[in-house]
């Protein structure tokens, strides 16, 4: 019962992003395709929005669902990887046609060969998990 708003919550984001079609495919190729606006106009409302909260939450004692403050750490200076990292999340959106979270929401409306790339994405995080360390960061 302590986590049903965050059900709730997500519940109503997926049903906002089926309805306003930000979860097709035809838009999302559309939009890699520079044909519509449509998606462009989704993220950068969103983008906008989450910078809105984030200046928000920063300026006022905000709490986690623990009731602990919310912490901001300050991220590390760099262009290339953010660069490369950006390029290889766009190319997986592109080949798949979904980003991470709307993967969720199109099998919950029964696009089930969307299974396969849930499964990939969970294998691509646990061998990124395992190499991490390795990495040059």
């Amino acid at each position: 019962m302590k986590h049903l708003k965050f059900l709730l919550i997500g519940i109503f984001f997926g049903i906002v992003l089926v309805k306003s079609e930000a979860v097709s495919w035809y838009r999302i190729y559309e939009m890699f395709r520079f044909q519509s606006f449509h998606m462009y106009g989704i993220i950068g409302t969103a983008v906008l929005t989450g910078m809105l909260f984030f200046l928000i939450s920063k300026k006022s004692s905000v709490k986690n669902s623990l009731n602990e403050p919310i912490n901001f750490p300050s991220k590390d200076k760099g262009f290339k990887r953010y660069i490369i990292g950006g390029s290889i999340f766009g190319l997986g959106w592109a080949l798949i046609g979904a980003c991470p979270g709307p993967m969720y929401i199109l099998l919950g409306t029964g696009v089930y060969s969307i299974l396969i790339a849930i499964a990939s994405a969970l294998v691509g995080t646990f061998l990124y998990g395992i190499v991490k360390d390795k990495l040059p960061h």
